[in-house]
């Protein structure tokens, strides 16, 4: 926009011409502005359906969980089915970060919670790209995207992150009371569920999968955290969970990341609850 009234002031010296211009900009910058999210398009298979939750007592039903089966990062088949779990037995909750740029501050963060039985849901909030399109940062900052909270097994969710993409993971628990993390969990619940029907643009600066986290950490924590350059770039968000004592080690920052990091790949086996052992007995 900036560039465009430059452009506007040197080709125009008449100050009428160049006025009329500036208003055809802002007419039509408005018009753009002003355009909602839409639920409306044609998306990729894997972010085709919104996760719908239903509760009834302790019980929790997710109906299009993902559970994909992945060939390589483009050869899958997206596979939804529908799950239950008790709130009761939900007792830990796990922050992950994916690095997948050489810049070490763009990074991917999600959440996955524990539940007795050994089985984990991972919510992870995304763009929700239409057919043919790929994620950009700076095309991010203009309302080209819309959000999605995408709920699923860690097979699918981490082990497409970790065995196609083949990018480092980082898996660190939180510190958290069993109240706490279920608060979190229904709260997230609650906005992949508004999503459906209040859809919202992601924005690379202000709704992020980094800044949504924050915001169900400062509700459901009692946590203060504003604004950090740490979220903007949640490459280094890992320093910011370990400087509220979030992550749950006595370890320093550095050894923590070599304890937490899902050192190798591993094959994807049947079992999600085998699976998900595995990956957390390989941290050191």
């Amino acid at each position: 926009m900036i560039l465009s009234i430059y452009w506007v002031n040197k080709k125009y010296t008449q100050p009428w011409l160049s006025l009329l211009a500036l208003t055809h900009i802002l007419f039509i910058s408005s018009i753009w502005l002003s355009m909602p999210a839409s639920n409306d398009r044609l998306w990729t298979a894997d972010q085709e359906h919104f996760p719908e939750i239903k509760i009834k007592n302790n019980m929790i039903t997710i109906n299009n969980f993902r559970h994909s089966h992945y060939r390589s990062q483009t050869d899958f088949d997206a596979r939804w089915k529908s799950t239950s779990v008790d709130l009761n037995q939900l007792v830990s909750v796990d922050f992950l970060v994916e690095h997948f740029s050489v810049i070490e501050g763009i990074a991917h963060t999600f959440l996955t919670f524990g539940f007795e039985d050994g089985n984990h849901i991972a919510i992870s909030v995304e763009i929700r790209k239409e057919i043919g399109e790929y994620y950009s940062p700076v095309a991010a900052l203009f309302r080209r995207y819309e959000l999605i909270y995408v709920i699923g097994d860690e097979r699918d969710l981490i082990g497409m992150r970790t065995e196609h993409r083949k990018n480092p993971v980082y898996l660190f628990p939180i510190k958290a009371s069993k109240e706490e993390i279920q608060t979190l969990f229904l709260s997230m619940l609650d906005k992949a569920h508004e999503l459906e029907s209040q859809p919202q643009y992601y924005n690379t600066l202000f709704n992020t999968c980094a800044t949504n986290i924050v915001q169900h950490l400062n509700k459901n924590f009692g946590l203060e955290m504003g604004w950090d350059m740490r979220i903007s770039f949640p490459g280094h968000s890992a320093e910011l969970a370990y400087e509220l004592d979030l992550i749950n080690t006595k370890k320093s920052l550095k050894d923590a990341k070599t304890q937490f990091k899902i050192k190798k790949n591993h094959p994807i086996i049947d079992d999600g609850k085998k699976w998900s052992q595995l990956i957390r007995n390989k941290q050191e």
